[in-house]
C-alpha cells in the first residue's frame, strides 16, 4: 500500500488495516518515498531483532561490561585538559 503524510493524519485507520493484513505501508511525502511500515509479522515468518544485522555487534567488547564505569571515563578526559 502507498500512502501520503496526509493520509496518516486523515486515515490512519486504513493504514492500520492494511498493516493488520500483513502490507508493507510505503509513505511518501511530496511525490518521493521517504519511508516504509513493515509489519511485525509477515507471511514469511515473524520478524525478530535476533535476525537484524546490528544485534550482538558489540559482543565482544570488553570495555562495555560496566556501562556506568565506561560513561565515567568517557567524562573525566574532557575537562582537565582546559
Amino acid at each position: 500500500m502507498k500512502a501520503t503524510f496526509l493520509d496518516m493524519r486523515r486515515n490512519p485507520g486504513k493504514i492500520l488495516e492494511a498493516i493488520g493484513r500483513n502490507e508493507i505501508v510505503t509513505l511518501s511525502r511530496r511525490g518521493r518515498e521517504i519511508a516504509s511500515i513493515v509489519p511485525k509479522q509477515t507471511a514469511k515468518g515473524t520478524l525478530s531483532l535476533a535476525s537484524s544485522p546490528a544485534f550482538g555487534m558489540w559482543k565482544d567488547r570488553r570495555d562495555l561490561d560496566d556501562p556506568v564505569e565506561y560513561v565515567r571515563g568517557q567524562r573525566n578526559g574532557r575537562f582537565g585538559d582546559l
